[in-house]
């Protein structure tokens, strides 16, 4: 894209910045919930890039401003400076110039929403799960070293270590425009702890990452709720078995694609308090009809373009951990490294840096800029 026809994309940015500025400090903005958060979203988008356009426009005016002095001036010293400031705006309009186009990409609204996280062991029983359980390891440490927070919300443990099932929730900036990368089918190939002949085995776990749904993205009859309690079980000494602070709902939800009723079933033993299981319950029930309801559009997503997010497709093997070789290798971009201890104590942030690079690739190709 020329850079003429790359600002008159850029027209009126500044203008509609200025003017949802205003709105969001309106009382009767404030004052619908739906439409305050949609605009504050609106005005972070277009914060990074009014002030991208803002440099953009600056670095063009000094490139004439050089280019006309170094075509008028005699004075030598003033050419220098002149060339010095031309070199200087040409080095840095490209990079700045794919940060526009990029920023220019409609951005996927469910990218700055917290997530909800479901590991499950898969194919290989017992090593599986303990699979599973070094999964969750590798991403409490990864959210960790982001300052994000992790809540399990429901788990169950494997007969050898490990879990059949975990399902926890991380809150902090931006969160499922990071994980979602992490959606799918990961394969470890290395000798189970319960494997006596020294044999490299082939196990299974599978990882969904869903947008956590706000109070206002669906609409619930909480009315229409049935809830249980029961006895939490496990550590947690004398309260455990005397107190019913476990959760249980049962909601019936209208599919709206399909007009079918299905019972949803959600249960939540996170805290000894059953008030807080009972809202991350609901925060659950809200997330399972938010995903359900949106699966439409991330289906469309992935017919349009070769997406790096497995979506639509949770069956989809994305990466293979090689223990024998101590290697990983993510088969959506051929990625390839050597450093599997590190990768599994939590360093996977390059690994998810090139996911987002071939993915916004695929959006640029996607949007012709």
């Amino acid at each position: 894209m020329s850079e003429n026809s790359l600002l008159s994309r850029l027209d009126g940015i500044e203008s509609r910045f200025e003017e949802v500025s205003t709105l969001i400090t309106d009382p009767a903005v404030i004052a619908d919930m739906k439409r305050y958060v949609k605009l504050t979203k609106e005005y972070k988008d277009l914060e990074k890039l009014t002030q991208a356009t803002r440099a953009y426009r600056t670095l063009l005016s000094n490139l004439d401003e050089a280019k006309t002095v170094l075509a008028e001036e005699s004075d030598a010293e003033l050419k220098a400076m002149a060339k010095e400031e031309i070199d200087n705006a040409q080095s840095q309009l490209p990079a700045l110039e794919e940060e526009i186009k990029l920023l220019l990409v409609p951005a996927d609204p469910e990218d700055v929403k917290n997530a909800i996280v479901e590991i499950r062991g898969g194919t290989g029983g017992d090593e599986a799960a303990i699979f599973a359980g070094d999964l969750f390891k590798m991403y409490t440490k990864y959210c960790e070293s982001k300052g994000w927070a992790v809540a399990v919300t429901s788990f169950s443990e494997g007969s050898s270590g490990g879990f059949k099932e975990v399902v926890f929730s991380v809150t902090g900036e931006g969160v499922y425009g990071i994980l979602k990368y992490e959606s799918g089918v990961h394969r470890v190939q290395r000798v189970p702890a319960t494997e006596t002949q020294g044999r490299v085995h082939t196990s299974a776990a599978t990882v969904a990452v869903l947008p956590e749904a706000e109070e206002f993205d669906v609409e619930i009859n909480e009315g229409e709720i049935k809830w249980d309690t029961f006895r939490s079980s496990g550590a947690g000494g004398q309260n455990v078995n005397k107190v019913e602070s476990g959760v249980r709902l049962r909601y019936n939800w209208k599919n709206p694609i399909t007009g079918e009723t299905e019972e949803i079933l959600i249960e939540c033993t996170e805290t000894r308090d059953q008030p807080k299981n009972k809202e991350r319950a609901l925060s659950r029930l809200r997330t399972f009809i938010y995903d359900k309801e949106h699966q439409k559009y991330i289906d469309d997503i992935a017919s349009r373009r070769r997406t790096m997010v497995s979506t639509g497709d949770r069956s989809a093997k994305i990466r293979t951990y090689n223990y024998p070789q101590g290697r990983i290798t993510d088969h959506r971009i051929n990625y390839t490294i050597y450093n599997l201890s590190a990768f599994m104590d939590g360093d996977i942030q390059d690994c998810i840096d090139h996911l987002i690079v071939a993915e916004n690739a695929e959006k640029l190709k996607e949007s012709e800029l």
